[in-house]
């Protein structure tokens, strides 16, 4: 359990140091729903309920005030980017294989993934969450995801 408990920690403090990475992310997707952008979502492994669950929150907002934005869940099938994909969206990869995000960068999509601990290089923002720990990957993710909407809808509040 403590070595557990440490690498949550660790985890909690890379986040810390990496909310400049987050936030830019946010702000690109802002920039991206505010010129009428949808997010698709798709995850690997357990990542494809993460990837429902971001596209709930985003297209019900559960703040009063919040305006839904446009976001499809593609599940565990990042296949369907280049037909559901257009130039202007947002692709957004929950533990993404090596090159999930290829197709939608070379479509011109803009693409984020949230990963564990590793590269991906068809991503314009990696958000990496500092533990090989699945459980502890997926409150990282958690954490990610949630913030990643409060920002876009912060963005978009102060016009881009």
């Amino acid at each position: 359990m403590t070595r557990f408990r440490a690498d949550r920690e660790s985890a909690g403090r890379a986040l810390v140091d990496d909310a400049g990475v987050v936030i830019e992310a946010a702000a690109a997707m802002a920039a991206r729903f505010g010129s009428g952008s949808r997010l698709l979502a798709f995850g690997r492994d357990g990542g494809a309920s993460d990837a429902a669950h971001v596209a709930v929150e985003f297209t019900h907002p559960v703040i009063v005030g919040k305006p839904a934005l446009p976001a499809l869940c593609l599940g565990g099938e990042p296949s369907l980017l280049p037909v559901l994909g257009r130039p202007e969206d947002i692709a957004v990869g929950i533990r993404p294989a090596g090159d999930d995000l290829a197709v939608a960068r070379g479509l011109g999509m803009l693409t984020v993934a949230l990963t564990v601990n590793a590269a991906c290089p068809h991503a314009d923002h990696v958000l990496a969450a500092g533990s090989d720990d699945a459980l502890v990957a997926r409150e990282i993710h958690v954490t990610m995801y949630h913030l990643l909407w409060e920002l876009v809808h912060v963005f978009l509040e102060a016009g881009g």
